[in-house]
């Protein structure tokens, strides 16, 4: 059973219209893939994203392979993705027979280094393999350089699929992720920014995606009375009821980014000139969601690794998280072409990501913070002890945005 007073990582609130949409389907018995509420979200969702269409998914990682699908990957095909990103990500270019090549991150937000993938791309095409597609992960809520990507995508004719799972509400020079590249893809898993139980959403201008991206998820029936199916489809359809928590969640998305920022604000205002800490800022050309406050940990200035921070603040019912580890490194995928990589590697084991839910307060952010001062302050032979002593002492907070409740 977990403690009362743990500090979750990421886990959502319910206080909006969740309850009245959802016993609105189970009154109604409309709880499966048809109902109102999947178009509405479908709606609400293009709407926000700024796209022409939107098509709802099972979860993020049917919106990928859906994605990939449409764009016309198949067997043998190379698809860049960048290493440092969740296995769902490129799980779904497996689903298709096709080959992914692993890309390296740059050393400030993590995200997919565009001149790596540059140099790739024209070492492929030189060698007479012409990669399809590219997938571009907006990791932990913070976008990508897009411009440059999409010079490259475009140069060598890619289609560009944005995992914008982590990322929904962020922008990229004024415009939201998944319309920069030809599909968008997010995902409303419990853990996300908003959430529909489980459940993921297909964004594109491109009317000819958004019609085949709807055709396979649907079992790819070709006649809406008798049971005819001229290729293979996909069970992917999100249901009613997932749309209806999804859509009482949409209707908060602009409340919950302001208070993702304000966390990842009071833990760069709170952390600022630590020893052997980084917290990570945005870009001057973004605007993240923040999804979750990644922090780079040098193990020799600050005592610890991240391993043993993530440990240390486990044992006081706060909940962190490595980052995740490189897909080359990965069982499933040795064997896979990579690129020269190296930042990866040494953010994945710096890397650590911070409480960030929703319900936090600012009596929640101020003990992750002081329980991280507590280990900065106390010899690392005698971290674990310390744990015993109670807290160090409350800290001057100049600027202390408090989360809305």
């Amino acid at each position: 059973m977990l403690p009362e007073n743990r500090i979750p990582l990421s886990e959502p609130i319910f206080r909006g219209n969740e309850w009245t949409y959802v016993k609105d389907c189970l009154d109604s018995g409309w709880v499966s893939s048809g109902g109102k509420y999947v178009e509405r979200f479908e709606n609400e969702i293009a709407s926000l994203v700024g796209v022409k269409h939107a098509v709802a998914t099972v979860n993020g990682t049917a919106a990928i392979h859906t994605a990939l699908m449409v764009a016309g990957i198949t067997h043998g095909d190379i698809v860049m993705v960048p290493t440092l990103t969740f296995i769902a990500t490129a799980n779904p270019v497996m689903y298709c027979s096709a080959r992914p090549f692993f890309l390296d991150c740059e050393g400030e937000t993590f995200n997919l280094d565009p001149e790596k993938l540059l140099c790739a791309v024209k070492k492929l095409d030189q060698s007479g393999q012409k990669p399809k597609a590219v997938i571009v992960t907006h990791l932990y809520g913070h976008p990508c350089d897009m411009d440059p990507i999409m010079e490259v995508a475009n140069r060598y004719g890619m289609v560009v699929i944005e995992d914008a799972s982590e990322a929904i509400g962020a922008k990229y020079k004024g415009k939201s992720v998944g319309r920069l590249g030809h599909i968008g893809c997010f995902s409303f898993n419990g853990n996300k920014l908003i959430t529909s139980g489980g459940g993921g959403m297909l964004v594109t201008d491109l009317s000819e995606y958004a019609k085949r991206a709807r055709y396979l998820t649907a079992q790819a029936r070709d006649d809406k009375l008798e049971f005819v199916h001229h290729e293979v489809g996909y069970n992917y359809r999100l249901t009613n009821l997932q749309a209806a928590l999804g859509l009482a969640q949409l209707e908060r998305v602009y409340e919950f980014i302001e208070t993702k920022r304000a966390i990842a604000s009071y833990y760069q205002n709170h952390l600022k000139g630590v020893q052997g800490i980084k917290v990570v800022e945005e870009a001057p050309w973004a605007y993240s969601s923040f999804w979750l406050v990644p922090i780079l940990i040098d193990t020799e200035t600050f005592g610890l690794s991240s391993r043993e921070l993530c440990h240390f603040l486990g044992k006081q019912s706060i909940e962190s998280r490595p980052f995740f580890c490189p897909l080359h490194r990965l069982h499933p995928f040795r064997g896979f072409a990579s690129d020269h990589i190296e930042i990866a590697d040494r953010v994945y084991e710096q890397g650590l990501l911070l409480p960030s839910s929703l319900s936090l307060t600012e009596a929640d952010l101020n003990e992750v913070v002081n329980r991280i001062l507590q280990v900065n302050t106390t010899p690392t032979n005698s971290v674990y002890g310390a744990m015993q002593d109670g807290y160090v002492e409350r800290f001057d907070q100049k600027i202390s945005p408090r989360p809305v409740e």
